[in-house]
């Protein structure tokens, strides 16, 4: 039975105290902790199997060798898709700028649509816009409802722009709202656009298979789903990654160098120049062997059961205005709001002060920040380890802000 509070005992940091007080972490969003496995399988490639990959013949380069495929296999499985269409990247933000600076910027010209939402993280606006620039081509921006939902109404009149390409994320990481991902995608393949669905929000959270979403690319954090940082992945289908170019060019990503010209090695390796993050992609897999034997289905169910918890206590704090859909169905990962009178600086350093992690700013979303009339809000954001408890104390320290502010 899934139980978090037995599950706190793998992730070591978890026992550690916070200015005296037991650390409460409300800011998986930001980063996953790491359970012990994850930790170890890191340490152990580096105490074993250390080695550069692809070129040494020798024992350590094999092994080496043989855990990035083994990696690779895992992840692959993992979202449902060929090992070749795996592109193991540093995480979400380079694997949708490796899409933006080859695929954007070869098919995209002067008068060109791209389609993306005001609920985008930054990494999924900024390059596009970066692209528009050196480009031509212009970017249109999909709104939100006042429900904190994807305005579906307005995604369906931008599509009729015939955009070349659409982006939108699969959940929110400011509202943790759940986009309808395989539905927008089929509208925006009926318009002839090409798909990116940034899914570092929803790959900790539910079950995500890329091959039933249908989009055109798919990328992901490791760190965000308790593995490590600098490591992630941009899953592309085939027939679209073949004829692009490289992103990056030097060693590990040729097939034949001569003075005046090269060719490209095979998928993935196109697309993976220089020495990989080996470690990194073991600590991968390694995350995804623990959330397996979970199960993602009891990983959504207590996602599910923490956000409806934290809702529900939210609503009885005074001035506490939570932003993002009301339905614990529509939502995942996190809840946000604004303590209305008090800067959301001030109150994640009052809360900290309890021993409680939250993350505080515009999160790295500050079109939709100013969409809704606000600069900053606190972000409480939760994963497999995140306990009723956790909620409570938050709530707590909560009352701390209302006698320091008077408010």
């Amino acid at each position: 039975m899934f139980d978090p509070k037995v599950l706190r005992r793998d992730f070591p940091i978890l026992t550690r105290e916070v200015k005296g007080k037991p650390l409460v972490y409300l800011d998986s969003a930001a980063t996953s902790q790491k359970p012990r496995e994850v930790l170890l399988a890191e340490k152990e490639y580096y105490e074993q199997h250390n080695a550069n990959v692809h070129r040494g013949a020798h024992t350590l380069g094999d092994e080496a060798t043989q855990l990035l495929a083994k990696a690779r296999q895992t992840v692959a499985r993992f979202v449902g898709v060929r090992e070749g269409e795996v592109i193991f990247v540093r995480n979400t933000t380079e694997a949708l700028n490796l899409v933006a600076y080859t695929w954007g910027l070869d098919n995209l010209k002067q008068g060109d649509t791209m389609v993306t939402t005001v609920m985008e993280h930054h990494s999924n606006l900024v390059p596009w816009q970066e692209v528009a620039r050196r480009t031509g081509a212009k970017v249109e921006v999909v709104g939100v409802t006042s429900e904190g939902l994807l305005d579906l109404a307005e995604y369906q009149q931008k599509l009729t722009l015939a955009p070349k390409l659409v982006a939108f994320g699969h959940v929110s990481n400011a509202l943790g709202t759940i986009n309808p991902v395989k539905k927008m995608t089929k509208m925006a393949h009926k318009a002839g656009a090409v798909v990116v669905v940034d899914g570092a929000q929803a790959v900790p959270h539910m079950g995500v298979k890329v091959n039933q979403i249908g989009c055109d690319f798919y990328a992901f954090s490791g760190h965000k789903m308790l593995g490590p940082m600098g490591i992630g992945v941009l899953v592309g289908r085939r027939e679209i990654l073949d004829p692009m170019s490289p992103f990056l060019t030097g060693g590990g990503m040729i097939n034949e160098v001569t003075r005046e010209n090269s060719t490209w090695a095979d998928l993935p390796d196109k697309f993976e120049a220089g020495t990989p993050n080996v470690a990194g992609a073991v600590g991968l897999a390694s995350a995804i062997d623990y959330l397996e034997r979970l199960g993602m289905e009891e990983v959504r169910g207590h996602d599910k059961q923490i956000v409806e918890y934290a809702l529900q206590e939210f609503y009885k704090v005074r001035n506490l205005v939570i932003l993002g859909p009301k339905d614990a169905n529509y939502r995942s990962g996190s809840v946000s709001f604004e303590y209305q009178g008090v800067h959301a600086h001030d109150v994640a350093t009052i809360l900290d002060s309890e021993g409680v992690a939250v993350r505080s700013g515009h999160h790295c979303t500050m079109p939709l920040h100013k969409s809704m009339g606000i600069t900053a809000s606190v972000r409480a954001s939760f994963n497999v380890y995140t306990t009723k408890e956790d909620i409570k104390k938050l709530v707590e320290a909560l009352q701390k802000v209302k006698t320091v502010f008077g408010k």
